[in-house]
């Protein structure tokens, strides 16, 4: 059997054959891969994207056309969106898309003046982090709205996706030709991914079997003073 190729390495041919990518497909590939990149390796990958001359081609309008229309004053109609897609919000959620739509959207050339600032560092690099990541919370909520229905709840993918966000305000280039939603989106998909992968492979015991469980841990831990040795399992049953 032929082994399956790698679908960042398949991405990659992909680009040099076209000279662009787009977006969506670079992050289908992320998910594709089967392991969920870390900071390392997501560097490496949009190095090699730079090296190779390939144009990253941004797709992600709905995403940020939902995140425009989010606003204070429409986070009813914004619920009712969700609620077609299946997906309820309660208070602290309804809120909480109150508050981040109060912050207005950034212009390009604000993103660029941010940019700047945050590489300066200092004081005012610091203000600048908070008010790309505040200006981008919208984003997150767009893209957390997809993950809905895998195993977590819409806030906690909110919650995972501003960490991804945050991962983006520290590492975004301007200078890299991609506009801030391009770069912040690759790495808020890649925080929920891990998210949902790491919430997929803890198994989560009931109450009553963590009760047993302890019982069992004491019991063993006395017929292991008394005999001197670790108890078989008809030992501590008895």
């Amino acid at each position: 059997m032929a082994e399956k190729k790698d679908p960042i390495r398949s991405l990659i041919e992909n680009g040099r054959r076209n000279g662009k990518l787009t977006n969506t497909e670079i992050g289908d590939a992320m998910e594709e891969s089967g392991h969920v990149l870390d900071v390392e390796q997501m560097e490496k990958l949009y190095e090699e994207l730079e090296s190779n001359g390939i144009e990253v081609v941004d797709d992600d309008a709905s995403d940020v056309a939902d995140a425009a229309a989010l606003t204070e004053d429409n986070v009813d109609d914004f619920e009712e969106s969700l609620n077609t897609d299946g997906i309820t919000i309660d208070d602290p959620v309804k809120v909480y898309l109150k508050e981040i739509g109060r912050v207005p959207l950034l212009t390009p050339e604000e993103e660029i003046d941010l940019a700047l600032k945050i590489q300066a560092g200092g004081p005012d690099g610091e203000k600048a982090k908070q008010r790309l990541s505040e200006a981008n919370l919208r984003l997150v909520v767009s893209i957390a709205k997809r993950y809905v229905g895998r195993g977590m709840q819409f806030l906690d993918l909110i919650q995972e996706g501003n960490l991804g966000l945050i991962k983006a305000v520290e590492k975004f280039d301007h200078t890299k030709g991609f506009k801030f939603s391009t770069y912040a989106t690759w790495w808020i998909r890649q925080a929920i991914t891990r998210a949902i992968a790491d919430q997929a492979r803890t198994i989560r015991i009931p109450v009553h079997m963590v009760e047993t469980i302890n019982k069992v841990k004491k019991v063993s831990s006395q017929l292991l003073h008394e005999y001197g040795h670790d108890p078989s399992a008809e030992e501590i049953a008895e």
